[in-house]
């Protein structure tokens, strides 16, 4: 397999192209994809260079800059390992992407010579880490200055600060300002009122981030240093993730700890969670790779889960880098399982790559014990059923490029020999049922019929003539609010006995009283999607002609029935027609 990028250009050997493509990657696989990524950098570097020539920010601080690539010559010459390292790490991968962006015009930030002068702060941590002894100026942003991949140090310095020189002398950084001097030893480890190290994750060397102005997804960000508690916990959590995932394997759900480069703790208020995108927030950006944004969750079967997720969208950026998959015009239009709106294409292929891996996760976790097997079952079942429903969406709308049919016939592979394994006959049944929930309500939620179609149906409905065929129509798209799936958690963990709610009637059997419950819901309210979604399954599961509805059930929604008997009488005389 042959890269498209320009220059050296990257053969991907075939076996290890198809160890990806299968969802899964051993040592070597992932070894290629990181060489890869350091080629990337080097590009995306020369051309953030070639463009920075043309700034005036850099024009009139020419000497500093030339002192500052004099300095990481320097490193690079003396000490290889050092500029590798800076090279790969996400801190530079994140900042240079988000710098490039913004001398392209394509993305906002603060002043852009306080992204340029970032620069300063990359080669002071070189110098620190080679052991070289020099001065610079350097910015100071939220009080501090920080050394990428090492750590903060707090300046206490007023707002109107944004410029320090620092000194570096054996192990020793001092930095100066009008009107201030702070001297620190960045070698240590510990915490103090002005120096701020990055904290490793105990066992893997994996730093936790809560520094880096570049460590998020978009624009730079403060610092958010984690209190101690909060830390131990971090330690802890991280601990049993690392357990979970023991011994690595290169099938798909498989991840050696040792491979994540970065964690970066999510410590402002997270954003909406979908029903099946998570129990905990996490984020990924192809800019860092192998690097992880996730939110401390409350054990570290959720982490471990949340980590082999977010690396599976490292490998797929990765491979995206190299490779050109489909051609997508970004249109948000299909249908992913564990997303509550639409989503483009190159999104939707990005989806049943991490679920894969997810699905993979908990069929290792079946087979080791390392979780409730109903929940195991439970979960494998219903993410391979989705993830290959998405898959077909993609194998059969996308244009796909030749390597792009590779990939998706890899990934295909995976998930049909998965769906012949046997799990238990009771979660196979609530995966089946908590998947035919969940696209019957974003369908009602997200599509409607065309004015063409609408029309017919109303007009043969009137006529008294039977219901015409969906074949010849497409739904339109209409997204409504964000929502989650309420049923999913019920089909996941079914309650004892049924509340009041008809949710828990209808996962526990009751059809008949879910129907008349859900019923009761649509007097008050006959549009809303999740009682319709609910009346639908119950009346499915009570009489087999319904079942017909659920492939297309924005058509009943068309016919915009105003009480139980209308919308019974509008199922009745669809489900009737050809094709429901």
């Amino acid at each position: 397999m042959t890269s498209r990028t320009p220059g050296r250009r990257f053969r991907l050997p075939r076996e290890l192209f198809d160890e990806l493509a299968s969802g899964g990657g051993s040592p070597e696989a992932v070894a290629f994809l990181d060489r890869a990524e350091r080629s990337r950098r080097l590009l995306l570097l020369r051309e953030t260079l070639d463009l920075l020539e043309q700034r005036p920010e850099v024009r009139e601080r020419r000497a500093a800059f030339d002192h500052a690539w004099h300095l990481l010559t320097e490193v690079s010459r003396g000490h290889p390992d050092v500029a590798e390292d800076l090279l790969m790490s996400p801190q530079l991968g994140s900042w240079l992407s988000h710098l490039l962006r913004r001398l392209q015009g394509t993305a906002g930030g603060p002043p852009l010579g306080t992204d340029v002068a970032h620069l300063f702060c990359l080669c002071l941590t070189a110098m620190v880490r080679a052991g070289l002894d020099g001065r610079l100026e350097v910015p100071v942003r939220d009080g501090g200055v920080v050394l990428p991949g090492l750590g903060l140090v707090r300046l206490d310095a007023p707002p109107e600060v944004t410029v320090a020189t620092a000194t570096l002398t054996g192990p020793r950084l001092t930095l100066d300002w009008a009107g201030g001097s702070v001297t620190v030893r960045p070698d240590r480890a510990g915490r103090t009122g002005h120096w701020l190290p990055l904290r490793t994750l105990h066992g893997a060397s994996v730093p936790l981030d809560d520094v880096d102005p570049y460590r998020d997804l978009s624009e730079p960000i403060p610092p958010e240093p984690l209190d101690e508690e909060t830390a131990a916990r971090w330690q802890k959590v991280f601990a049993e993730a690392a357990a979970v995932l023991e011994p690595p394997t290169s099938r798909p759900g498989g991840l050696r700890v040792a491979d994540v480069r970065r964690v970066v703790p999510q410590t402002g208020p997270a954003l909406p969670r979908t029903a099946r995108s998570g129990p905990v927030f996490s984020a990924t950006t192809s800019d860092a790779f192998a690097s992880m944004i996730v939110g401390l969750p409350d054990d570290g079967l959720t982490l471990a889960e949340a980590m082999v997720h977010e690396f599976q969208h490292s490998k797929l950026g990765a491979l995206l880098h190299l490779f050109h998959l489909l051609d997508d015009d970004r249109g948000e239009a299909w249908y992913a399982p564990w997303r509550p709106d639409p989503r483009h294409l190159t999104g939707l292929l990005h989806g049943v790559y991490a679920f894969t891996g997810v699905a993979g996760f908990w069929r290792e976790r079946l087979h080791d014990g390392g979780a409730d097997p109903a929940l195991a079952a439970f979960t494998f079942a219903l993410l391979r059923l989705q993830c290959r429903l998405a898959l077909r969406t993609l194998r059969t709308e996308a244009r796909l490029t030749d390597v792009g049919r590779l990939l998706t016939h890899g990934l295909a592979g995976t998930l049909d020999g998965w769906l012949r394994e046997p799990v238990a006959p009771d979660a196979a049944r609530r995966a089946g049922a908590a998947a035919r929930a969940n696209l019957v309500e974003w369908r009602l939620r997200n599509l409607r019929c065309g004015d063409e179609e609408r029309s017919l149906l109303r007009c043969e409905r009137r006529a008294g003539r039977p219901a015409p065929s969906p074949g010849p129509w497409r739904a339109h798209l209409a997204p409504g609010p964000f929502w989650t799936d309420a049923l999913l958690p019920l089909y996941r963990t079914p309650p004892a006995e049924p509340a009041e709610d008809p949710d828990t009637h209808l996962v526990l059997g009751a059809h008949g009283t879910a129907r008349a419950r859900y019923e009761d819901v649509l007097r008050g309210d006959p549009r809303d999607p999740h009682a319709l979604t609910g009346w639908l399954l119950a009346s499915a599961a009570g009489d087999p002609a319904y079942r017909r509805l659920l492939r297309r059930p924005e058509r009943l929604h068309a016919l915009e029935p105003q009480d139980p008997a209308e919308l019974a009488a509008a199922a009745t005389w669809l489900s009737s027609g050809p094709g429901g």
